[in-house]
């Protein structure tokens, strides 16, 4: 007999209530008993996440789980059909019950149509019974509540016993265990399990869903080592809290263009290279060098700050970028294939060292051809010109405008001159003094202009320095980003390394506007650009406004101590100093007059003593920050933004360095700032700017 005929039988036990079905029809003039109506239970679909082997049963979107039932209900499951969920980023056989990640590799969960639930002592949450078994359970409960009996033993197939006191006390035994040799009883079963129907009873936290329509795609690479927070969690799972985060941002900051159905969401994602990285056979060979001691520290430098000294070879450079630019044009290509309609733009963001690869594959890309004719057609008419005249300041400069003429007739520019060797100026005929001259000025200049790599240099040639960048093949993209996010990057830190003194003014990325480079005041692996750009000027970085607006209250109260101990320190000394010099210089007999001219020197002294040493008010004081220029790089616009450290982090900034250099991925204001850049491309603003947003 079927398990549901066994459930049937235990309740129908009596020929009284096996007469009794169907209902009685009620007397005449009397209301329905409420107890007798059955309503079917409306079923939500599950998925199971499995961490750290053990399993959690997460509910789909209100939106996915009723796009499922209704792929369901129309009997096309039994085909092999597959259903979007998660903004398209899961795909969900509905046949097998499976759901499948698109974009990256996981392991495939398990999907359930769910209507039952159990939840144990040791269980945190109520976990949903098989398709078959719920249907069991919901036969059951069709039958008590049409006939009005309750309190039935019901007997599964496992010898599992659920009672049904009544519609809202539903128990779950466990299997009732034999008597053996140590005399356990059934009694000795533990307390019974909570039993509900309906995910509408289990108090389940069903996700809102996301908006269909996606404004903006933006693709994260990681920084070293699998891990990319303090928690030990994936690329994925950060960038799962970075999308969430920004989905609230929205809804709090963008209402009235999400009312306006001007703007949908903005999709995130992850770039793996370091799975590839390690897949090459290098582990086995570090293996075999390793030391045996303190085995776990080895084995994590081998799994994670190595990766900076791979970046730093050729060989596994090549690699690296290869994986991370074919990986981003891949999911590229996928992500249209799956939103044919897609019309918005593409961002790349990247964490510590994953922004330093991305820094290094943009400055190697190159121009669209229609934007270099327009380039060129523009300077092809002066630059000859403008190139000529440059190297006649030179040799003026030099004392050497008699060779003017020569130089002119080889058509030579300063980019060509700066590439001359002595073999060339022998060959131009050009006398051994004048010789030295040109090649020292020369070998000056290479120390002196900007030594960045493939490109970055103003005069746009590759400097011969053993200091620049990795030499690798740099892949194209196959789009052109709008704006590229560093975030915790030490960008200038490894330019400083290679030789780089100071980025030029006039540099911008071949093919990305935009820059902008985030970071915590206390991460130790963060580095400025912008003093690289304005090497003579010092600035602070820009203040990351609070998503709530304002600045956090610790750091105005901290100002605005700085402030007060300043003004009581101004006046202080101006009236001490005012005091000192009655008691010096005022004659006995004119105490008095000279005590009067005190007070009121006193008084100028305190108004005046700010203006004396204004440099003793610190940076922080300052609200607002004066305009600076800074180069091209971000479009003319500031490129260094500091996050606002939380009020226990000011504490010790030591014992939250390493947390300052991950806790991007969950920060609300690094998520505004990045939605804000993006959205304003599209000419939309927030509701309310914030104090201190550009």
């Amino acid at each position: 007999p079927s398990p549901g005929a066994a459930l049937r039988r235990d309740i129908m036990s009596t020929p009284e209530q096996q007469r009794a079905l169907p209902p009685r029809a009620p007397a005449e003039g009397a209301e329905p008993d409420p107890a007798s109506r059955y309503e079917a239970v409306v079923p939500h679909w599950f998925y199971c996440k499995v961490t750290d082997s053990r399993e959690r049963w997460v509910p789909f979107s209100s939106q996915d789980s009723e796009r499922l039932e209704e792929a369901h209900g129309s009997g096309r499951d039994r085909e092999d059909l597959v259903v979007p969920t998660s903004g398209g980023r899961y795909d969900v056989h509905l046949q097998k019950r499976q759901r499948v990640a698109v974009y990256w590799e996981e392991e495939v969960s398990e999907v359930r149509r769910c209507t039952w639930f159990y939840k144990g002592d040791k269980d945190n949450k109520y976990i949903p019974y098989s398709e078959t078994f719920s249907e069991e359970l919901e036969e059951a409960y069709r039958i008590a509540v049409t006939l009005d009996e309750w309190k039935k033993k019901l007997e599964s197939p496992s010898r599992e016993i659920i009672i049904l006191h009544n519609p809202k006390l539903m128990v779950h035994y466990h299997p009732v265990a034999t008597s053996d040799d140590w005399g356990s009883t059934p009694t000795e079963q533990g307390r019974p399990r909570t039993v509900k129907r309906g995910v509408e009873n289990i108090a389940a936290e069903i996700p809102n869903g996301e908006p269909l329509q996606i404004d903006h795609l933006v693709f994260v690479v990681h920084g070293i080592g699998p891990a990319c927070d303090i928690r030990f969690r994936s690329i994925v799972q950060c960038v799962n809290d970075f999308r969430n985060v920004s989905l609230s941002m929205l809804q709090a900051h963008f209402k009235k263009a999400q009312e306006q159905q001007q703007i949908g969401r903005v999709e995130f994602l992850p770039v793996n290279w370091h799975s590839s990285l390690h897949s090459t056979g290098v582990d086995v060979d570090l293996e075999r060098i390793t030391l045996p001691s303190i085995n776990r520290l080895r084995h994590f430098i081998n799994d994670t700050i190595l990766d900076v000294f791979f970046y730093n070879s050729s060989t596994y450079c090549q690699t690296i970028v290869d994986t991370v630019a074919s990986e981003m044009n891949r999911l590229y290509q996928l992500f249209l294939q799956r939103n044919p309609l897609f019309k918005g733009g593409v961002s790349i963001a990247g964490h510590s060292l994953g922004s330093l690869i991305l820094f290094d594959l943009l400055t190697n890309q190159k121009a669209a051809p229609e934007e270099d004719e327009h380039s060129q057609e523009g300077s092809r008419t002066t630059s000859s010109h403008r190139g000529i005249k440059e190297v006649k300041e030179i040799l003026k400069k030099l004392e050497l405008s008699e060779y003017c003429d020569v130089f002119e007739k080889e058509r030579m520019d300063r980019q060509a001159l700066l590439l001359c060797t002595e073999e060339n100026l022998k060959e131009m005929g050009i006398p051994l003094g004048p010789r030295m001259k040109i090649l020292h000025y020369i070998s000056s200049e290479r120390k002196m202009q900007v030594c960045l790599p493939c490109g970055l240099c103003s005069s746009r040639n590759k400097p011969a320095s053993p200091l620049s960048q990795v030499s690798a093949n740099y892949p194209q993209l196959n789009y052109k980003p709008s704006i590229f996010f560093a975030f915790g990057s030490p960008i200038g830190m490894f330019l400083t390394v290679r030789g780089v003194k100071r980025i030029n003014p006039n540099y911008s990325l071949p093919t990305c506007k935009g820059f902008f480079n985030i970071f915590h005041p206390f991460d130790p692996v963060a580095y400025r650009i912008e003093p690289m750009i304005v090497p003579d000027l010092e600035f602070e970085p820009m203040l990351l406004p609070h998503h709530k607006g304002r600045k956090r209250m610790h750091l105005e109260l901290k100002e605005g101590l700085t402030r007060m101990s300043v003004d009581l320190k101004n006046n202080l000394l101006g009236s001490l100093r005012v005091a000192w010099q009655s008691f010096t210089r005022a004659p006995l007999p004119a105490v008095e007059a000279a005590s009067a001219d005190g007070e009121t020197e006193a008084e100028a002294g305190a108004e005046k003593q700010p203006e004396v040493k204004p440099e003793e008010t610190p940076a922080a004081v300052k609200e607002e920050t004066p305009l600076i220029n800074v180069g091209r790089l971000n479009g003319g616009n500031r490129i260094d933004y500091v996050l606002q450290e939380k009020p226990i982090e000011s504490f010790n900034e030591y014992l939250f360095a390493l947390q300052g250099h991950l806790c991007y991925w969950e920060s609300e204001d690094t998520v505004l700032l990045v939605l804000k850049e993006i959205y304003q491309t599209q000419g939309i603003t927030l509701d309310q700017p914030l104090p201190g947003g550009q």
